[in-house]
């Protein structure tokens, strides 16, 4: 069960209250360091799959706990943009991304109970979009649009790459029931 991948991956479940607390703390940088701990998050999504691949170290464990700890993160950083903007122009979008997750989890789950896990693996769509939607969060949480004197427009990239992410989540949703409906109307 203690595999380095899934060290990797509790680490990043371990984060999640740590990037709450910052992000929210009464300090001049802490959306920034939250933002930093949020792509050190991002970062270990990917590492950790990496690292299961290259060391043959895949475990029932990591499989399960790998999705839930990029739920529990994303979820927690959607809340947290949708409190910081208060603006239906970020809720709406984060309302989209969290239907699309709980959804997809679901069809996952109900697909893996009856066999049929294949049919609704992850897909380029699914990949484009959580690219997308972790650029976007990163680019939000930070707050940042201007570094060192220079306009840089990370906010408004993350206003743009979260209207993607939400465009790539109705896709990949509806991608997913396609590949997923003739099982699931078999089963009524």
């Amino acid at each position: 069960m203690w595999t380095i991948p899934n060290i990797v991956t509790v680490f990043r479940v371990i984060l999640i209250p740590i990037f709450v607390i910052v992000y929210f703390l009464d300090w001049r940088w802490a959306q920034y360091t939250g933002a930093f701990i949020f792509w050190l998050a991002a970062i270990t999504d990917w590492f950790d799959g990496y690292l299961a691949r290259k060391l043959q170290q895949s475990t029932p464990f990591g499989a399960f706990l790998d999705p839930v700890a990029d739920k529990l993160i994303v979820g927690a950083a959607l809340l947290m943009i949708t409190h910081t903007y208060a603006t239906p122009w970020i809720t709406v979008p984060a309302i989209i991304l969290m239907m699309r997750e709980i959804y997809i989890s679901a069809l996952r789950e109900w697909m893996g109970k009856h066999g049929l896990s294949d049919v609704v693996k992850v897909n380029f769509t699914g990949k484009a979009k959580t690219m997308a939607q972790m650029l976007a969060l990163i680019g939000l949480l930070s707050g940042l649009e201007y570094f060192m004197g220079v306009r840089i427009y990370w906010v408004s990239l993350g206003y743009i790459l979260l209207y993607i992410s939400a465009a790539l989540s109705v896709w990949s949703m509806l991608t997913y029931t396609q590949a997923a409906w003739k099982h699931l109307k078999l089963s009524q």
